[in-house]
């Protein structure tokens, strides 16, 4: 065990891929966020999966001595494998209650690569966040420009009046995951009432 915590300084959400068959660089991305938030004292909290991106997360943060903390509906036990060695696992009845819990709980949010899970879960924390319903730094670690049409999408977005200019901060991009916990930290604040200028 490399680290020894002491305390937690932050619970950090993370949303990542389920599947086995992706390339050895995002497992590397993985490894290196585990590491660092790990190294900061920060808590985990997941989907739950053993595999994929996700597996690789929980599996690395616990050799660490992290807590890690995973949610997943029952019925996806049969489909994403859950991790049987974390610090916590809340099984619940659904999607929506596994997002819920997980944007609840969280003090940040990070999205490393993933699928269309992973990007249902990041749009909806970026709208919970535009309306106020969550206040937390939102990292998009774009791995060898895996997330370069989003990031044009969103951008596109607000050059064509869907968002507002303000609404740039609701996220912020880093290359890679060792940017993470200094962008988290460094972060533009946002406020409660951010609905007050939701609309464009």
């Amino acid at each position: 065990m490399s680290f020894f915590i002491k305390y937690i300084t932050m619970r950090v959400t993370v949303y990542c891929a389920s599947s086995n068959k992706v390339d050895k660089k995002y497992y590397n991305e993985t490894h290196r966020l585990a590491t660092s938030l790990i190294k900061n004292n920060c808590s985990v909290i997941y989907g739950g999966g053993a595999n994929g991106l996700m597996g690789h997360l929980a599996d690395t943060a616990l050799e660490l001595g992290g807590n890690v903390v995973g949610i997943m509906p029952h019925f996806m036990t049969q489909v994403e494998w859950n991790h049987n060695n974390l610090t916590e696992l809340i099984l619940v009845d659904d999607m929506h209650r596994r997002k819920a819990i997980m944007l609840e709980r969280a003090e940040a949010i990070v999205a490393l690569a993933g699928g269309c899970g992973t990007l249902e879960e990041l749009s909806e924390a970026i709208t919970l966040k535009r309306l106020g319903k969550i206040t937390c730094p939102i990292i998009i670690v774009n791995t060898d420009g895996f997330y370069n049409s989003l990031i044009d999408f969103l951008n596109k977005m607000i050059d064509e009046n869907f968002l507002r200019e303000e609404h740039r901060e609701i996220w912020t991009v880093v290359d890679n995951a060792d940017q993470v916990y200094n962008a988290i930290c460094n972060a533009p604040k946002w406020q409660a009432d951010a609905i007050k200028f939701a609309a464009v």
